[in-house]
C-alpha cells in the first residue's frame, strides 16, 4: 500500500530566499506524525504545499496515493482530506451549524449526514451551548474547535494540522488529543505541526524534525526517543542546545547593574571635560538672586565686610 505522504526533493523559494530545501517525507498510513521544527524553519510552508495551497518550486509530492496538484486526481485527494490551516479560514458570519453545512454541501453530504455529524461534533468539542453566535465572538480557542469540526465532517482519510495546539487551553488541548488518537486508531493520518513538544512526544508515533528548510529527522518516536528525551534530540537537531542562555540585568542580583554603574564611573573619569572640580562636587547650589549680598561658603578667603 502507498503511504499517505510521500515528497520528493520538494523545494520551495521565494525571491532568492530557500524556505524548504529538498525535503523528502514519508508518512505512513494509520500514523501520527509530528512535524517539529524552531519558527521560521519551514514547516507552515511545506503543510501549505501539501494541502494545496502554495505551489512548490521544484520536487513531487503524492498524498494518498495520487498527484494533489492534478486537475482531475486532485480533486478527489481533496475529497478525502480535512484541513486545519494556521489561520483557520473561518467565515466571520456563520454561526457553528451554518458552517458546519456549508462545509458539508461543499463535500456533496446529504442533508441527515450533515446534521447528524454537526450534532455529534459540536458536542464532542463542547460547542453545543455557543451554536448560534457567530464565529466572530468566538475565542481563539473555540475558532481551533470549530476548524478542527469541520475538517473532520467529511469523514477524510488524510488530516492536516497546522498548530491545533496553539493558544488553546488544557481542557481544549486534551479533547483535540483524545480525538486525534481515536482518529488514527481507525487507520487513518494525521499530520500535524506544533511547538509543544511535551503534547508531540505523548500522541505522535512518528516525527519529522526541519531546520532552515532542510529534513534532518526523520523516524519513529520510539526511535527517536533512544537515549535522550524528544526536547534533547529536537534542541541538538537544530543546533541550540550549547548555546548560553542570556541573562536580564535586573534578574541576576543587581551584579550586572553595579558592573554597568563602575563602567558609568569609570567614563566619567575618562571624559574630564564635564567633570566638576572634587573640592566642588557636593557644594550645595546658590539661590539665584544678587550674588553680592549672598555668604560666601565656609572657608572662603573673600571679606563679610
Amino acid at each position: 500500500m502507498n503511504p499517505a505522504i510521500r515528497t520528493n526533493n520538494l523545494t520551495k523559494d521565494f525571491e532568492g530566499f530557500r524556505a524548504v530545501n529538498q525535503v523528502n517525507l514519508t508518512v505512513e498510513r494509520g500514523s501520527l506524525f509530528g512535524f517539529l521544527g524552531p519558527n521560521g524553519a519551514g514547516k507552515s510552508t511545506t503543510i501549505k504545499m501539501l494541502t494545496g495551497i502554495l505551489a512548490p518550486s521544484s520536487g513531487d509530492i503524492d498524498l494518498l496515493g495520487g498527484n494533489p496538484w492534478d486537475p482531475v486526481e486532485g480533486i478527489k485527494i481533496k475529497k478525502q482530506t480535512g484541513v486545519v490551516p494556521e489561520d483557520l479560514a473561518l467565515f466571520d458570519n456563520l454561526t457553528a451549524r451554518e458552517y458546519l453545512t456549508f462545509v458539508g454541501r461543499m463535500h456533496l453530504l446529504d442533508k441527515t449526514t450533515i446534521i447528524q455529524r454537526s450534532e455529534e461534533l459540536l458536542q464532542l468539542l463542547k460547542l453545543e451551548g455557543v451554536e448560534k453566535k457567530l464565529a466572530v465572538e468566538y475565542s481563539h480557542g473555540m475558532k481551533k474547535k470549530l476548524a478542527l469540526a469541520a475538517a473532520l465532517l467529511p469523514n477524510p482519510d488524510l488530516l492536516f494540522l497546522d498548530e491545533p495546539f496553539e493558544g488553546v487551553d488544557a481542557v481544549t488541548a486534551r479533547v483535540i488529543r483524545d480525538l486525534l488518537t481515536n482518529y488514527v486508531a481507525r487507520g487513518s493520518t494525521v499530520f500535524v505541526t506544533s511547538h509543544v513538544l511535551e503534547i508531540v512526544e505523548r500522541i505522535c508515533t512518528h516525527v519529522g524534525i526541519i531546520a532552515n528548510g532542510i529534513l534532518v529527522e526523520q523516524s519513529s518516536l520510539e526511535e527517536l526517543r533512544k537515549g535522550n528525551s524528544l526536547e534533547q534530540r529536537f534542541l541538538q537537531l537544530v543546533g541550540t542546545v550549547d548555546e548560553p542562555t542570556p541573562n536580564l540585568t535586573w534578574l541576576d542580583g543587581g551584579r550586572s547593574l553595579r558592573e554597568a554603574a563602575g563602567v558609568f564611573e569609570n567614563t566619567a573619569e575618562l571624559s574630564g571635560e564635564n567633570e566638576l572640580p572634587r573640592s566642588d562636587a557636593h557644594r550645595p547650589l546658590e539661590p539665584p538672586g544678587d550674588t553680592k549680598n549672598s555668604i560666601p561658603a565656609s572657608g572662603s578667603a573673600e571679606s563679610t565686610e
